[in-house]
């Protein structure tokens, strides 16, 4: 129970550091979007990585994305999370530009081997047996892993952005975290 507390409190705080930034990124503060890119940027690209087929069609819609935010955030009411915002405006991006194309794609494994390793901690042994865990799921599972691990977002701000009822998302979320432990167990 308390761990739950203590996640809570962590994804408040986030949320409330968000919220900040956007305000002041509002305002015109190039050091406040520095700092928000900084802090969302993986979040972000997961998202777009999760929806396109490959890392430089993701980083290129993440980065269309961070100009509509600069563009929006002087309008920016507070209506749920600040992350939920920003994927929601990534989430939008990527599906006009498949839209546009007329098609939906596949993430190739070339793409997956693009996802950003920021974490120093993180071995060349795990990040490759999580990559191929994360590559025997389905896309929209393999999103909903992505934006819950990677952007901390919980299930029903997942729901909210996908435009999934929350029970199909923590459905998806439950097999898909079934796949990669039997994944990771060599099942």
């Amino acid at each position: 129970m308390e761990d739950m507390e203590e996640e809570l409190s962590e994804a408040d705080s986030r949320g409330a550091e968000l919220e900040r930034l956007l305000r002041e990124v509002g305002r015109g503060d190039t050091d406040a979007f520095a700092d928000l890119y900084r802090s969302t940027h993986t979040g972000l690209y997961a998202a777009a990585l999760g929806m396109m087929a490959n890392s430089h069609d993701a980083e290129e819609l993440t980065h269309d994305a961070y100009l509509r935010i600069w563009e929006a955030a002087p309008r920016y009411k507070a209506q749920g999370t600040p992350m939920a915002w920003m994927l929601t405006v990534t989430r939008n991006l990527c599906l006009m530009e498949l839209r546009r194309r007329g098609k939906t794609a596949d993430l190739s494994e070339e793409a997956w081997n693009a996802i950003p390793a920021e974490d120093r901690n993180v071995s060349v042994e795990d990040r490759d047996l999580l990559q191929n865990a994360l590559g025997a799921l389905a896309p929209e599972e393999r999103q909903i892993v992505l934006l819950h691990a990677v952007s901390g977002l919980r299930h029903r701000q997942i729901a909210q952005t996908l435009s999934m009822p929350l029970g199909t998302v923590l459905s998806k979320y439950n097999r898909a975290i079934a796949k990669i432990r039997a994944n990771l167990k060599g099942e």
